[in-house]
């Protein structure tokens, strides 16, 4: 029987405390309350055991002290391909009938509280969630920055993901997609706990070691927000956490072998300051020239609404140019609890010559402002960049946008690019939201003349 093995302690509490009890515990539970009916219920249809030898006793009376002895251990030892909806809301209905008894046994129930959200997340064994994508884009120019023809109706993301959690140590993910038009498996991995704390992904996942620090707020990541195969494996500890990962691609764009391989320690010195270290190497260019790159990361959160954030990245090009470029970013993040009307995202970055990132264009969020070279961004275009984000939530339905986005051309010939846009965003139920914005871009990649504008309505659903 595949069962979930959690709350180890609360059973070790239960089999062997000395509590001291809450108000007449022995007292006999009467034969005709409802929670023999329903421990016997459960029982039955083997969601549940009962005594610690696995027989369950329901024609014999039960004191409170033993009816809670029973509801502890039932909860830790409950089999989720056995339960309904139905089995896990009776459990909860005993927590609350029981919790004094609880509460002098030394089990706290608002882990059991945390304990009953777990399973009924994992109810069925299956768990499935997804989401939907749809842009109806009104561009100015046909087969411009931002679409093909003038108007374009795009079914850009549709996604299922579903997870099951194979047993105490092992859980299964997938995800299923749109792949060039095509539905394809894009996510399929394993979790699996193994000893020490450590934790282990092995297949095809994704990463975002940037999103984890909280270094940008529009398209994408520099370098990482990237899906590999191969092995990752991560371990907390008392002030943060180390992970590292090694993949390995035969078919990448250069046609050859290719090894990854990167690391990360992250300290939480306390709740107001962290910093991270990162590196990755690897054959990541499409000439297949090894290439690295390493940075660090900081932030500072003032208090609560109010956080400076930062980091500086260096990169090794191999033979590509012999300089190692360098850039970095300082972000003020400032929430709309602390300036009352609107949040504030203020970053402002510096780029050296030949700096590259590989994930797409990192404020391409509504049209294209990077350049583009292979399977790069080249963003050594620009000598610096400015980019400010507003966002006003007016209610649980209405918010609106502004983004601004200001590169410094660094070349002869190339103009400023701009972009900015404006937008209101509106939920009609919490899973479908409706966002209408119009975008427009100007010398892009300081492209001159390289301009464009659209309006996008975007249609979205989550579940």
């Amino acid at each position: 029987m595949k069962k979930i093995l959690a709350l180890v302690a609360v059973v070790a509490l239960v089999a062997f405390a000395a509590p001291a009890f809450a108000a007449n515990p022995f007292m006999d539970v009467p034969m005709n309350h409802w929670a023999y009916d329903a421990v016997g219920q459960l029982a039955s249809r083997g969601v549940v055991s009962g005594y610690p030898d696995g027989s369950y006793k329901g024609n014999q009376p039960m004191t409170r002290y033993e009816m809670a002895s029973l509801v502890a251990r039932s909860l830790a030892v409950v089999d989720m391909e056995k339960a309904s909806k139905q089995d896990v809301e009776m459990l909860k209905k005993l927590v609350v009938e029981f919790k004094d008894e609880l509460d002098a046994l030394g089990v706290k129930v608002d882990k059991l509280d945390g304990r009953v959200a777990v399973l009924e997340e994992n109810l069925g064994g299956w768990k499935f969630w997804g989401e939907f994508r749809f842009d109806a884009k009104f561009a100015d120019q046909a087969n411009g920055l931002y679409t093909g023809s003038d108007v374009d109706f795009n079914l850009n993301r549709y996604r299922i993901w579903m997870s099951k959690k194979v047993d105490d140590k092992v859980k299964f993910t997938a995800r299923l997609g749109n792949a060039a038009g095509n539905v394809a498996w894009q996510r399929y991995w394993i979790d699996v706990a193994l000893p020490w704390d450590v934790n282990m992904m092995a297949g095809n996942w994704a990463y975002d070691w940037e999103d984890d620090d909280g270094l940008y707020a529009d398209n994408d990541a520099w370098f990482t927000d990237r899906a590999l195969v191969g092995f990752y494996f991560s371990k907390p500890f008392s002030m943060g956490e180390f992970a590292m990962y090694v993949t390995h691609d035969e078919n990448n764009l250069a046609g050859v072998e290719n090894y990854e391989y990167a690391a990360r320690v992250k300290f939480n010195f306390n709740e107001n300051f962290w910093l991270s270290g990162n590196y990755l190497m690897g054959d990541l260019h499409e000439n297949s020239v090894d290439v690295s790159v390493w940075w660090a990361a900081f932030g500072f959160n003032f208090n609560d609404d109010w956080a400076l954030k930062g980091a500086y990245f260096k990169e090794d090009l191999d033979d590509l140019i012999s300089e190692k470029p360098a850039a970095w970013k300082a972000i003020l993040d400032v929430k709309q609890e602390a300036l009352g009307f609107t949040s504030l995202w203020l970053e402002y970055v510096d780029f050296d010559e030949g700096f590259f990132t590989l994930t797409a264009g990192p404020w391409d969020d509504y049209g294209p402002v990077a350049f583009e070279v292979g399977d790069v961004y080249y963003m050594g275009v620009w000598d610096n960049v400015l980019f400010v984000r507003l966002n006003q939530k007016w209610n649980d339905q209405w918010s609106t946008f502004q983004r601004y986005f200001a590169g410094d051309a660094r070349y002869v010939g190339g103009e400023d690019t701009k972009n900015w846009t404006i937008g209101v965003k509106y939920y009609y139920t919490p899973a479908l939201s409706f966002e209408l914005a119009y975008d427009k871009i100007e010398n892009s990649g300081t492209m001159p003349g390289n301009d464009d504008n659209v309006i996008r309505l975007r249609t979205r659903v989550t579940f």
